[in-house]
Parts: structure tokens; sequence; C-alpha cells
């Protein structure tokens, strides 16, 4: 396995890895499906921003993507970020999501970011046990403030410290 910068060629499959997650789950409270332009224009952004977009590859192909970018607008917020990771469900408990995290940290605190933030939703246990495995916090949770498949759902934010100080 492979990690590496997305390439704007690299976005149908992204788009392909994200639109079941979108669409069936609620991993993400989005509900707009997004295209391979909509991803193509994300890489653009991000990595035109100095923030990371990475992709983990084996010989069969792409298994899943990571970005982050900054956690809220606003000077006060330059140093703390938000990430997103998803794998397609072949990848999943195979190692590509530690690597893809790890690869974000690594760029983030070369970029100087000092905090890496979780949105997880409440009921995905998987993602709040991963992100623990990983040295992060739980540092609040809140209730009902997502809104998909006609109900509310919880919100757990995790963080890690990248560079203590």
């Amino acid at each position: 396995m492979r990690i590496r910068n997305a390439q704007i060629s690299d976005a149908p499959t992204i788009a392909a890895i994200w639109a079941p997650i979108i669409r069936d789950t609620v991993i993400t409270f989005n509900p707009t499906r997004r295209s391979a332009e909509d991803v193509a224009a994300m890489i653009r952004t991000r990595q035109g921003d100095g923030h990371a977009f990475l992709v983990a590859e084996s010989d069969a192909g792409v298994l899943g993507f990571a970005t982050y970018s900054q956690f809220r607008a606003g000077l006060g917020y330059a140093r703390t970020m938000e990430h997103t990771i998803n794998l397609a469900p072949e990848a999943r408990g195979k190692g590509a999501g530690p690597q893809l995290l790890a690869a974000l940290e690594a760029h983030a605190t070369g970029a100087g970011a000092h905090v890496m933030v979780a949105a997880i939703t409440g009921s995905n246990r998987a993602s709040v046990g991963f992100h623990a495995r990983q040295g992060y916090a739980h540092v609040g949770t809140m209730p009902q403030v997502g809104w998909k498949f006609d109900q509310y759902h919880d919100l757990i934010l995790m963080q890690k410290i990248l560079v203590q100080g």
C-alpha cells in the first residue's frame, strides 16, 4: 500500500468511494453526493491552500482518501485542522486508515498545525474506537446537531495535539 498526493485524475474514484457513504450512512451528515468535478475542485482547493488531500492505493487501485482543512474560519483557528478519512469497504481493517491519518498529521504538523480534530457521528463507534487508538481524546459531544434520514444525530468531537507547547 502506498500513500500519495491525490491527483485530479483520482476524482472519479474518490467520488465513487464517497457516494455510498453519503447515500447510505450517517458517517457524514451531508446528503448531497459529490461529483467527480466537485472532488476535483476540492483537491485543487485543499492542495492550493497548503493542506493535504491524499489517497491510499494498492496495485488494484485507490483504496481510500483523506484530507484536512482549517477547523473553523478565522485567524484564531489557523493552527487547528479537521480531517476526513473515507475508505472503500474492501479496504477497511487493513491498515489504510492509520497510514492515511499518520500522513495527514505529518503534513499538517509540517505546515504549522497544532491540533487535529475529528468530528464523528455519535453512532459511528468504529470511528470513535479508531481515533482513540490513534491517540485522539474525546473532548465533547454535541447532542442532536446533525440531521439525516429524518432524524437527529449526535456529533462527537475528538482531538489530538500534534505539537506540544
